[in-house]
């Protein structure tokens, strides 16, 4: 696997904390960071990983990632994180009877902006484990990974081929598929919070396949009274995860 180029201290600090290994080199324009790189060159630093300073060729074959409309004087190198097995997280996460689970399915969402918003979002809210489909999706790059800031490494997530399968083996363990429609005629609010639930979260365009719709136990929509009628994808994600969050958010 090909190392990401991270430019967000927040995701960077998570993987040293996680899986240090995996951390090559952090790389700062001049010797002495500001803030939260500090930290981060600090902590790699104490694991032995290479922290190389100097002047940064601005040329725009060298030029630096762009964070947030700037410029990113600070970067690391980063393997991806390992993906886990569907069969891991549905056993390490069993429900209690205070408690149900959370798991979240992405069907084909294509905007990697979207995919690191709802990462963040499910590490805040303890979301239990997330599925992530293979095709038409957006590969799970450098921008998915800084956009969490850090949620990539506390939820575990898997990719999959074939998602009726995934549907299948969540059926299996007694998790409930819930998918997502503005057309649906069941607001979220009447959904009931006694179960483990799969929320699925559909393309930004077209929303959730029509297998995949076929395939859930409920489908609700997020109900609206202006003429606006839809979310953004990574908006609605968070408002729904809100609603069915296992337990009180870490953060």
């Amino acid at each position: 696997m090909t190392p990401l180029t991270l430019t967000n201290p927040h995701s960077v600090l998570a993987a040293l904390e996680s899986r240090p290994q995996d951390v090559s080199e952090i790389s700062l324009s001049t010797g002495q960071a500001d803030g939260l790189w500090q930290k981060v060159a600090d902590i790699a630093r104490r694991h032995g990983i290479a922290v190389t300073t100097g002047f940064v060729d601005r040329s725009p074959r060298n030029k630096p990632r762009e964070k947030f409309g700037r410029i990113s004087a600070y970067s690391a190198q980063v393997m991806p994180k390992a993906h886990s097995s569907l069969s891991q997280f549905i056993i390490t996460k069993p429900p209690t009877p205070d408690t149900y689970p959370l798991f979240l399915v992405l069907d084909c969402l294509q905007d990697p902006h979207n995919v690191g918003a709802i990462f963040r979002t499910a590490a805040f809210f303890n979301v239990s484990g997330i599925i992530v489909t293979k095709d038409r999706s957006a590969p799970l790059t450098h921008v998915v990974y800084d956009v969490a800031s850090g949620g990539m490494e506390v939820v575990p997530f898997t990719v999959v081929t074939n998602l009726s399968r995934a549907l299948e083996e969540l059926r299996k363990a007694d998790i409930w598929t819930l998918g997502t429609s503005e057309h649906a005629p069941l607001s979220y609010n009447e959904i009931k919070k006694d179960r483990s639930w799969a929320l699925i979260i559909g393309n930004e365009e077209t929303g959730i396949r029509r297998l995949t719709k076929d395939l859930c136990d409920q489908v609700c929509a997020i109900p609206t009274t202006s003429k606006v009628g839809s979310l953004n994808a990574s908006v609605a994600a968070g408002i729904l995860i809100a609603r069915f969050a296992p337990s009180t958010p870490a953060g």
